[in-house]
């Protein structure tokens, strides 16, 4: 799109950047599929509002609606740079990389085996997913939900259901939480 020999000091400013590079800048615009930003150092791109380019995904480690919900146009951001796109000649940045995971938080404090309280979030074909902290959800699958086989999960459960669980697995690096009802001793109560 913005080729090298178009604007040469907006390739050799983001060839300079390394992974990890904490870039400050702010919010120049927000989009559906992502918010473009206005870095302090380096030149303005030709065509988009900022050089710098967070995907949805990248904007927070906490489940929202719309990139609005975390970020605003006008807001100053500090970013850790992910890689220089050369198809768009932009910098792909993360808010999120610069922010605790609340996920690993929340692993350091529990143990496969312990009773967690929670709350019904969703019900999907193959079970629930239960949230047992803030921004912290995990699945009981379809076969841990009770100890006698069902069909459906809302034969069992329904959304805003208070449950008790119990650990079965902590992913750390696919960030997810298994559980189930069942091997809980007050959990079918």
């Amino acid at each position: 799109m913005v080729g090298p020999s178009e604007n040469p000091e907006l390739w050799a400013f983001l060839k300079s950047l390394r992974y990890g590079d904490i870039l400050r800048g702010t919010v120049a615009a927000i989009e559906p599929f992502g918010v473009f930003v206005a870095l302090d150092d380096g030149p303005d791109h030709p065509v988009f509002p900022g050089v710098g380019f967070i995907g949805i995904p990248e904007l927070s480690w906490r489940r929202f609606e719309a990139a609005s919900d975390v970020v605003r146009v006008g807001q100053r951001v500090s970013c850790a740079f992910l890689q220089f796109d050369t198809w768009n000649a932009e910098a792909r940045l993360s808010l999120r990389a610069t922010q605790p995971d609340p996920f690993q938080i929340f692993a350091d404090g529990i143990a496969v085996g312990q009773e967690l309280q929670g709350r019904v979030t969703k019900l999907v074909p193959f079970g629930v997913f239960v949230q047992v902290a803030e921004a912290i959800e995990g699945l009981v699958h379809l076969r841990e939900l009770t100890c006698t086989p069902v069909d459906a999960p809302e034969d069992v459960v329904q959304v805003g259901e208070d449950v008790t669980v119990v650990v079965t697995e902590i992913d750390r690096e696919c960030r997810r939480l298994f559980l189930s009802r069942r091997q809980s001793p007050s959990g079918l109560r």
